[in-house]
């Protein structure tokens, strides 16, 4: 019996492990997706004349150190 329940208890240990593993990579994707916005509305902004290149670069900055910490896969259209 006890070794049903450690068989039980280590299976829901990875379960719970891989679902925090996932909701990190989600949240990582939605921070990324955030930053694309930001950048594409400073760079509009830019363009219109209302918004200056310093806007632009530091929310490029921002998406390049996303990518760096979290890798390139929120550029990829699902």
């Amino acid at each position: 019996m006890a070794g049903f329940l450690d068989r039980a208890k280590e299976q829901a240990q990875r379960g719970l492990a891989q679902g925090k593993e996932k909701m990190e990579e989600v949240q990582a994707q939605r921070t990324g997706n955030d930053l694309l916005r930001r950048l594409g509305a400073a760079y509009y902004a830019e363009q219109r004349g209302t918004g200056s290149p310093q806007e632009v670069q530091q929310a490029l900055a921002a998406v390049q150190e996303h990518v760096a910490q979290n890798g390139d896969g929120f550029l990829k259209s699902s």
